[in-house]
């Protein structure tokens, strides 16, 4: 038996092939348009005027004023001064010895896991992060005036705090390592 192809299906057979053909190149266009915003939604570095313009609007912002008020008061002189006298070491990532004074954090305080500690007679709260694991463990066996040595790759300060905020990436007592952070994974 023989299929016989009337006029009618040869329609019915042109309209689904074509209707196949503008689906298909729905579907391709669309994929280009969403490559296309991708590739331009990738924000470009500002240059140091656009930069400094950009701190010129923030600073004319309440908080901008609010802060700048604070590093203008003796509190946040005295914060500023602390963290200037460490970020060379800092930078280098060099041993810092430090003697931990408290092992709480100020009242209201929302950096996670932290010890206040003290270098060369300045108090900075040393800083961890939200502890998710176990990998605090041995930092809860500091104790006060324990003499340690540390690294970081990162001092800074905020209005909220008197100390400047010194992030841990190692910790050392009595030679043995009680803290080391991982490396991040899948970054540079």
């Amino acid at each position: 038996m023989l299929i016989k192809i009337t006029k009618n299906m040869k329609k019915v057979i042109y309209a689904l092939i074509l209707l196949l053909v503008l689906i298909g190149g729905l579907v391709l266009a669309n994929r280009e348009f969403k490559n296309e915003t991708s590739k331009k939604s990738a924000p470009r570095p500002l240059s140091a005027a656009e930069m400094n313009t950009e701190l010129k609007k923030w600073e004319a912002t309440p908080d901008g004023i609010k802060f700048k008020k604070w590093e203008a008061s003796p509190e946040g002189k005295k914060v500023l001064a602390g963290a200037a006298k460490i970020r060379n070491q800092v930078s280098a990532s060099s041993n810092i010895e430090a003697v931990v004074t408290s092992l709480s954090l100020p009242p209201g305080s929302r950096l996670g896991l932290g010890v206040m500690i003290r270098i060369n007679g300045d108090d900075y709260i040393l800083s961890f992060g939200l502890e998710e694991s176990n990998e605090f463990q041995q930092l809860h066996s500091l104790k006060v005036n324990d003499k340690i040595v540390i690294k970081s790759h990162f001092v800074s300060y905020a209005p909220k705090y008197s100390f400047p905020i010194v992030s841990g990436d190692y910790v050392e007592r009595d030679s043995k390592i009680l803290y080391k952070r991982a490396p991040r994974k899948g970054g540079c």
